[in-house]
């Protein structure tokens, strides 16, 4: 899993997530056997798997291979749960519209916290009958969805649309969707990467408006899942403080909206070399940075990490974004750094972070993954031992984090 060539101590990243799950609806939606190639699992991508078998596909993995048989399209349950994960809930709600019996569509844990009315009101304006609890799960959705005209916010999250632009092209006619404020841009870049690939075609107006011809088909294929920019952004910061790191598995040329990381790290001084399929980062002095995050959030706890071992303040734009995370991060990261002595503070959509020690302290992850994943980092770019509860949060998005972080010397 890791391992030193010289002084080089080499991290293999794990297979992307997000990529993941959108590749498991198209390989569900595509008729015949597709092959998904260099398959890791979360959490998340388990929940993902696990709605597209109750919607009547055949999974088999072989080695890091997996082999999908579906063109089905037959619920085998009235009940389906996203677990924790977001994008499920967003992305499959349309796909679970196309029927018309009743589905319950529920969740578990910060997911049964996080608004969903974005879903009900877009999926009644296509035809389907919807009622949630009050704004949250669990959904009630009783299709058939039907093709047409709607607007969307795409203010907080880019999710539902990357569901309805899967859905959609299945439909008999064809349909438009009119984009508001959309944020997350690059994640809709790896969505309708995704359906070209399974041979799906839309027309993107610069991000404002999505034309649709109904009728299409997916086709089955073989292919190839991305390394993860986001859980490798900690280990490139890791690297920038206390050198020799180079992660595995990793393309610059992704559409992943967090290899932005590379360009925060070089703001910051760190000696970061790009290499065909990976990156290596060595230490420098790091001085403050400015960075914005609007379109890649999920990269304001490794930043912040990476803040915490500059000297100055750092400035971080997009905290507007963080609001409906598996915790209310920017509030999380806050108060959870202050613990250890890392002073941040919150100024409207602007996140100041000033570096420095740290003192001795305990860090509570309040089930969010990457608040865990932060705080293991800061264990082992400070000297002053940092311990973080709930560390099982890591699950949902890279399991094997904490056994990977064990293996480095304090």
């Amino acid at each position: 899993m890791v391992f030193k060539k010289g002084n080089i101590i080499k991290i293999p990243a794990p297979a992307s997530k997000s990529y993941m799950q959108r590749a498991l609806a198209a390989a569900l939606l595509a008729k015949g056997e597709t092959v998904l190639k260099n398959v890791s699992w979360c959490n998340d991508s388990l929940v993902a798997k696990k709605i597209i078998e109750d919607l009547g596909a055949d999974t088999v993995q072989k080695n890091h291979d997996l082999f999908i048989t579906s063109g089905f399209l037959k619920p085998k349950t009235k009940v389906f749960s996203a677990g924790e994960a977001g994008l499920s809930v967003r992305m499959f709600s349309p796909v679970l519209a196309l029927f018309d019996d009743e589905i319950e569509f529920t969740g578990e844990g910060s997911l049964l916290n996080r608004p969903v009315e974005i879903i009900e009101d877009a999926l009644k304006k296509l035809g389907v009958k919807v009622e949630s609890n009050n704004g949250f799960l669990p959904l009630k959705i009783k299709g058939p969805l039907k093709p047409g005209k709607i607007t969307v916010d795409g203010s907080l999250s880019s999710q539902l649309l990357t569901g309805l632009l899967i859905t959609l092209p299945l439909l008999d006619g064809d349909s438009e969707i009119k984009v508001e404020n959309l944020k997350s841009i690059p994640y809709i870049d790896m969505t309708i990467e995704v359906m070209e690939n399974f041979g799906v075609n839309i027309v993107n107006k610069e991000y404002k408006l999505f034309k649709i011809k109904g009728n299409q088909k997916y086709k089955s294929t073989v292919y190839n899942i991305e390394g993860d920019w986001s859980g490798a952004a900690f280990w490139l910061v890791l690297g920038a403080v206390k050198g020799n790191i180079e992660v595995l598995n990793l393309d610059y040329s992704s559409r992943q909206a967090d290899k932005q990381i590379i360009k925060a790290l070089t703001s910051a001084g760190a000696d970061v070399k790009i290499k065909p399929g990976s990156v290596y980062v060595n230490k420098n002095k790091l001085n403050a940075f400015e960075f914005d995050a609007t379109h890649c959030p999920d990269l304001f706890p490794p930043l912040a990490c990476l803040a915490a071992a500059c000297n100055g303040t750092s400035v971080i734009k997009g905290v507007s974004r963080l609001k409906h995370k598996e915790s209310d991060r920017a509030t999380v990261l806050k108060k959870e750094f202050a613990k250890v002595g890392i002073n941040i503070s919150l100024d409207g959509d602007f996140m100041k972070i000033t570096g420095g020690k740290i003192k001795i302290g305990t860090i509570d992850s309040n089930n969010d993954h990457r608040i865990a994943m932060a705080g293991g980092i800061l264990n082992l770019i400070f000297d002053e031992p940092v311990n973080v509860i709930n560390k099982k949060a890591v699950n949902k998005s890279y399991p094997e984090f904490f056994e990977i972080l064990n293996s480095f010397e304090k």
